[in-house]
């Protein structure tokens, strides 16, 4: 493991815990002593269809970019964002080896719509191509119901 600090490329483990199917290590280089954290998870191989019918490999920051964005100045924290995340991607894992980007956008708001109601708008506004206020007025009402 590189160390971000030195660049050295030895470090020890000095911690090592599983958190939620996520491995945390704690690691010290040994150049520079200096400490630093690890996290590994499961690599989720799937292929994504677009809706012209391109196919890309899934990109987990693809959508950790799009919910930070939706929650930009709310109260939910990167952390719950992750474990949102790897909820999306477990029921993803369900669906088999290729899914349509239209099923990852669904769970995304989904996710969302649990996480914060003024992110999935916002997400939803986007992602559902809002034309107009009315567009707005209809999901806001949708919302309002749950």
């Amino acid at each position: 493991m590189i160390c971000p600090f030195c660049g050295n490329l030895e470090s020890k483990v000095t911690n090592k815990r599983n958190v939620d199917k996520i491995i945390r290590r704690r690691r010290e280089c040994l150049s520079c002593k200096r400490r630093f954290t690890t996290y590994e998870r499961p690599e989720i191989e799937l292929v994504v269809i677009k809706k012209d019918g391109r196919r890309e490999n899934y990109d987990r920051n693809k959508i950790k970019n799009g919910m930070i964005k939706a929650c930009e100045k709310r109260p939910v924290s990167r952390e719950e964002i992750e474990r949102h995340i790897d909820k999306i991607e477990e029921a993803l894992r369900k669906k088999g080896k290729e899914v349509n980007s239209q099923l990852i956008g669904e769970l995304v708001m989904k996710s969302l719509k649990k996480l914060d109601k003024v992110a999935y708008i916002r997400f939803a506004s986007v992602y559902k191509e809002f034309k107009d206020i009315n567009d707005f007025r209809k999901e806001i009402r949708g919302v309002g119901r749950h």
